[in-house]
């Protein structure tokens, strides 16, 4: 009896993981205009740990200051806990589409949680900034995919007419992170110390670990034979860091110094080598996939003409056709491999306006979210908790525009919301930047709250808008790209204007403080300026097919009440 019973629980335990390796269909996904119950639960749990990512990489911006003081650091190099998570992740999003392609999506979840796992543990116990530093770099790792993942499924769930609120809503839960990130990091490095952020991100990769292993479906088909070029990653990672590296070493040596110029030197032969062996691999890539396509039409053509005009005392033997079977199966062609990083899908002009309007944003977001908790907590002298409370009412802005701007986005088009996104958040940058030693500290707040808004009508909207424009089989190419380039604006957004703000603190002189203040005011000045650069690409780029515009909507609008009276 009791060996029934358990062959009865072994027989259901595979069932069941039968039942959720097998790829969900999109019919087996999005009927009658909803998700299915177990689409549904899958995509929570995909938005769930995509969202333990930006909390994580957000999580230590408040308590960054306490710890540069613990290890006594520059600040520059304490950037490097929050820059090097970016950079890492930008590394890694080029690798999606082909890890998308090779492994299945439980596969990549659930590695990727273990990973995640073991650098929260390792941050968490870590004694030197080396050993944090190592922990944050196995957690960009265990996340840096996570977006690109989710963002992929979404789009192949659900309709085109339908993808505007689709990622609106998931980009709610993407807000959530930098509003209580920050909060919950000031919070417990207060009560607690810095430390204990990392145990409760340890606690939460365990939790993701274990929804994945039991809730996650698959989604799509995976090839495994396909091949990744790991020299291109390589490629990426010597470019991108060493790019890095000379920007954080110019607080510390002068730009004559060979740890800066020489590092970017190499940062950016890397970078035009990548970019170029992308381009290369294209091109074979598409000459091979032709010729691929043009063999069988030629060989069942030659077919055909030798069938019309051979006798039949002509046929081959069954030796000769058995030899030529066995000569075709001793060389099988080779399936031509993609690129690491498709940039083909750039020719797509709509693509590649969407993907600078979304880099000059992250590029912008990324130091604000940095220099204004040195300015609350260095230079106005309140508490890490004050500095998240501070910056919280932001990310909730953001996440009532990404949700409306999603929905806004499928009636009217990029075109507008995008349009009173750039102008909404360069108004809040501008008054930001009349921050002053006496300024009332919620100021910030309130405009930050407002720079927010204006931010979540441009970052999903535009880059859901931009893979719109692409055919179905780029997106997920398109998706790599975009959030290759996104990332790497941020990694590099944020030390760029730390030292930007470093340098004009150091030429204003004089009191500390003041000269601190002095270099906040021109950096959110410097940002309001490329705010502005990014609202005439609204303008004069944001065009054609899905992009929208008022007259557009009324002329719609028009229509469908003529359409109503008609009837």
């Amino acid at each position: 009896m009791a060996e029934r019973e358990n062959h009865s629980e072994t027989s259901n335990h595979t069932i069941h993981s039968k039942a959720l390796s097998r790829a969900l269909s999109h019919e087996e996904s999005f009927v009658d205009g909803h998700l299915t119950h177990a689409a549904f639960a899958s995509i929570a749990i995909l938005t769930f740990i995509t969202f333990v990512g930006n909390f994580t990489q957000l999580q230590l911006s408040a308590a960054l200051p306490t710890i540069v003081s613990e290890f006594g650091i520059s600040v520059t190099t304490g950037q490097w806990l929050t820059s090097i998570f970016q950079l890492v992740m930008g590394v890694m999003v080029p690798l999606t589409a082909f890890l998308t392609r090779r492994f299945s999506t439980r596969q990549i979840v659930i590695t990727s949680m273990i990973v995640f796992t073991i650098g929260s543990a390792l941050a968490w116990v870590g004694s030197s900034f080396l050993m944090v530093l190592a922990g944050r770099l196995l957690e960009a790792i265990g996340t840096g995919v996570m977006w690109p993942v989710l963002q992929i499924t979404v789009f192949s769930i659900y309709p085109l007419s339908r993808r505007g609120a689709a990622m609106g809503t998931v980009g709610v839960a993407m807000s959530v992170a930098p509003a209580i990130g920050p909060t919950l990091g000031g919070i417990q490095t207060d009560a607690n110390g810095w430390r204990s952020i990392f145990l409760t991100l340890t606690l939460i990769g365990v939790v993701s670990l274990l929804l994945a292993l039991f809730g996650l479906r698959n989604f799509g088909t995976n090839d495994p034979d396909a091949r990744a070029d790991f020299f291109s990653v390589a490629l990426s990672v010597i470019g991108f860091g060493g790019l890095m590296f000379g920007f954080t070493n110019i607080e510390a040596y002068p730009f004559t110094h060979p740890m800066v110029w020489l590092a970017m030197l190499i940062g950016l032969v890397g970078i035009v080598w990548f970019v170029m062996r992308q381009v290369r691999g294209a091109r074979r890539y598409a000459a091979e996939t032709a010729a691929l396509n043009a063999a069988p039409a030629a060989s069942s053509a030659a077919t055909s003409e030798s069938s019309s005009t051979a006798a039949p005392s002509a046929a081959p033997s069954s030796a000769e056709s058995s030899t030529s079977s066995s000569s075709a199966t001793r060389q099988p062609q080779r399936r031509p491999q993609p690129p690491l990083l498709d940039l083909g899908v750039l020719k797509n002009r709509s693509f590649t306006v969407g993907t600078i309007c979304a880099a000059l944003s992250f590029f912008a977001f990324s130091s604000i979210m940095v220099i204004m908790p040195l300015y609350i907590q260095n230079d106005r002298g309140y508490s890490a908790t004050i500095s998240g409370l501070v910056m919280m009412p932001g990310a909730f802005g953001m996440c009532i525009s990404q949700y409306f701007g999603g929905k806004l986005l499928d009636r009217l088009g990029a075109r507008p919301v995008a349009l009173s996104g750039t102008m909404i958040l360069l108004f809040g940058t501008i008054m930001m930047s009349l921050i002053d030693l006496h300024t009332w500290i919620w100021w910030v707040s309130i405009w930050q709250f407002v720079r927010q808004i204006g931010m979540g009508f441009i970052i999903m909207p535009i880059t859901t808008w931009s893979l719109n424009c692409l055919e179905h089989d780029e997106v997920s190419a398109g998706s790599a790209v975009t959030n290759t380039v996104r990332q790497i604006a941020g990694a590099i957004g944020a030390p760029v204007l730390v030292i930007l703000m470093e340098t004009l603190t150091k030429l204003h002189g004089g009191d500390h403080i003041a000269a601190s203040i002095f270099g906040t005011q021109w950096t959110l000045r410097v940002s309001a300026f490329l705010v502005f650069v990014q609202m005439l690409i609204v303008i004069f780029g944001v065009k054609g097919d899905g992009a929208g515009s008022s007259h557009e909507a009324a002329q719609k609008a028009a229509a469908k009440l003529r359409a109503a009276r008609e009837h």
